[in-house]
Formats: C-alpha cells, structure tokens, sequence
C-alpha cells in the first residue's frame, strides 16, 4: 500500500484520484453548510379537524330527526406546529345558506373554545350542537387566533358538516 508520501503526482491516473478526492471533500463541506445554516426553515402550520364521538375520522352525523335526535357531538382538534405556543379560539357557526363564505361574518357563533395551544400539541374539544328545526344546515368551525396587537384573526382554517335535519 502506497503512502501519500510515495504517490507519484506526476502520474496521470494518481492526479485524477487526488483531484476527485479533494472535489468531493470540498462538495461535502459545502454540503454540511448549506444544510445547517442555509437551508429554508419550514413555515409554521395548525391543524383544524373533527371526530365523530368514537373518536374516529370517519361516519360523521348526517342526518338529524327533530325531536328524536336533534343534537349531535363531535370533537374538534386543532394542533399546533408553528414553532411557539397559541392562542387559540374555535368558533362553531350554525349556518342555513349552503355556500357561504368564510368566515361567517353574519351568523353569530353557537359555540366558541379558547385555548392556549403549546407549540407541538393537540388541544381537544368536545362540541355539541342541537338543530331543532328541520332543514338543511352547515355547521361551520373556523380557527382564529391572536395576532401581535392581541386581536382574533381568521386563520383561513375552517371545516364544516353538511346537516339535514327531518
């Protein structure tokens, strides 16, 4: 085995591995820099979702009967991933014009939650809404939270169920 000290740098094929080497070291190294300190950091992001009352994504209240089963419950979930705690509020808007638009500046909320949302967590809420008169509805939850000047702003985060109530 040759030592560098033996390597003949005049000999083309021994430049070659010497060039390649120093190549992928300074690659490397330029490598390691951009992903530790020039790499884009990821935004932020919440999360705004519901549950049925197994817990489960799935079999949502769909249709209600009035006076049978004129209210129903859901959990609503809102998780945070924006690097600092939150604070949150949900609204829960009970809405009879099926395409609104968001947020639901003309109906008053039905419920509302607030939280104080740590950066990393899932904050649950357990939400029941009674719908006592038959028709369609949609029950709309909008995420708001607390801007700098510690005022509610819509987070463009909403989610809603489409109801019949017979």
């Amino acid at each position: 085995m040759k030592t560098l000290r033996n390597l003949d740098l005049k000999s083309e094929r021994n430049s070659y591995i010497v060039a390649v080497a120093i190549a992928l070291l300074v690659a490397s190294v330029l490598l390691g820099y951009y992903y530790v300190d020039l790499r884009p950091k990821s935004e932020g992001y919440m999360t705004l979702y519901l549950l049925n009352t197994q817990k489960d994504a799935t079999e949502y209240p769909e249709t209600l009967v009035n006076g049978v089963n004129s209210i129903f419950s859901v959990y609503v979930d809102v998780e945070n991933h924006m690097g600092e705690p939150q604070d949150c509020t949900v609204y829960v808007k009970v809405v009879q014009d099926m395409n609104p638009t968001f947020p639901v500046y003309s109906v008053e909320p039905t419920l509302n939650f607030t939280e104080l949302v740590a950066d990393g967590a899932i904050w649950e809420e357990s939400a029941s809404i009674p719908l006592t008169q038959a028709g369609n509805y949609m029950v709309v939850f909008e995420l708001w939270t607390t801007n700098e000047k510690e005022e509610l702003q819509f987070t463009d985060i909403f989610t809603a169920l489409n109801i019949q109530v017979l």
